[in-house]
């Protein structure tokens, strides 16, 4: 008998070869795998032995019909499983130091101004009460009432000019930051010398009005913006001269001069509240708003080349024409002279 054997890869039976190889099986026409010998290891066979259970087939079969026969998956609503599309989230913006007082700038500077109005008319009230009080007594009580008025409202507008200050540095040093950074530039003042330069009695004189313009200059120097940071570092200056000179008048030892001193103390306050109203004028101005908030509109003057041309031609009347007077006529049913003279030819034929 022949060691070597050829197994089906079908039926897996094993015949023995005899002379030539075969290539098909003699029971199940399989294919016939290539010799070897019988007590080959099985590293050197072209086969290996799979044990499965009797009944594969079948359940092979039953799983194929079960695979046809189910329906297509799918779904009853759309799934709300999966990866979450979120929209990108802008950055988070780092907040700065006194980023909450520079939010309400345009409130507190609008409460400013009022507040100085009204010190301005406690001062003036508190004025006509020193001359009434020239010639007559004055009632205790409204001394009383005239003296509070005055120093609340001079105290308050004093906070709400020193919150106002720094809210205003606080949106300059903002502004700026934005402004260079829209241009490629770098910011080339610290944060600490804009902060000194704005507060420091004194020194805040001179050093706003350089930063503002150099705000201007950076956003492309805007003329009318320009114009607008002189108008309001003029009066800034001479607001400081005032309060100055009006501190100096009340150390003053005469009687009339103190009273002349309460009076110059109302042209300072309505110098302080119209520099209030300036500072809120310029900083619209720099964001691109009026005076209210709204977006300003842009405008640009023309000169006219001409005098100014209908655009519609005005309708002209038409002269009449002998033909036009004719068609009148007949539209009238007025009878022409020629057809007159036919009608007279007729009725004479007819007689």
């Amino acid at each position: 008998m022949s060691t070597v054997v050829q197994p089906c890869a079908r039926c897996g039976a094993r015949w023995a070869v005899q002379g030539r190889p075969l290539h098909w099986c003699p029971r199940c026409r399989g294919v016939l795998l290539s010799p070897a010998a019988v007590d080959a290891p099985a590293e050197r066979r072209n086969y290996r032995w799979v044990a499965r259970s009797p009944d594969h087939r079948a359940r092979a079969a039953r799983a194929a019909r079960a695979a046809t026969a189910a329906a297509t998956p799918r779904y009853r609503e759309i799934p709300r499983w999966g990866l979450r599309d979120l929209p990108p989230q802008p950055a988070p913006v780092a907040r700065q130091r006194f980023s909450s007082l520079t939010e309400r700038v345009a409130g507190l500077l609008t409460a400013t101004a009022a507040v100085f109005a009204v010190a301005a008319v406690a001062e003036l009230g508190r004025y006509l009460i020193l001359m009434y009080n020239r010639t007559r007594l004055v009632d205790p009580t409204l001394l009383f009432v005239s003296d509070f008025t005055v120093y609340f409202a001079a105290g308050l507008a004093l906070a709400l000019a020193l919150l106002s200050a720094i809210a205003l540095a606080g949106w300059l040093i903002r502004a700026r930051a934005a402004a260079y950074q829209a241009a490629g530039r770098h910011e080339p003042r610290s944060i600490t010398a804009l902060l000194c330069g704005c507060l420091i009695p004194g020194v805040n004189l001179l050093w706003p009005g350089v930063f503002l313009t150099e705000l201007v200059r950076a956003r492309g120097g805007d003329p009318r913006m320009l114009r607008a940071v002189r108008i309001w570092w003029c009066a800034w200056i001479l607001d400081g001269v005032l309060v100055v000179a009006a501190l100096c008048w009340r150390a003053a030892d005469s009687l009339q001069v103190r009273a002349d001193g309460v009076l110059f103390a109302v042209y300072t306050d309505l110098a302080a509240a119209a520099v209030a109203v300036l500072s809120l004028w310029v900083m619209r101005q720099c964001e691109g708003l009026d005076l209210r908030g709204r977006l300003r509109a842009p405008k640009r003057w023309v000169a006219a080349a001409g005098p100014i041309v209908p655009v519609i031609e005005p309708v002209h009347p038409v002269p009449e024409t002998a033909e036009r007077a004719r068609d009148s006529v007949v539209g009238k049913d007025e009878g022409t002279p020629h057809e007159s003279d036919v009608r007279q030819q007729e009725e004479v034929m007819a007689q």
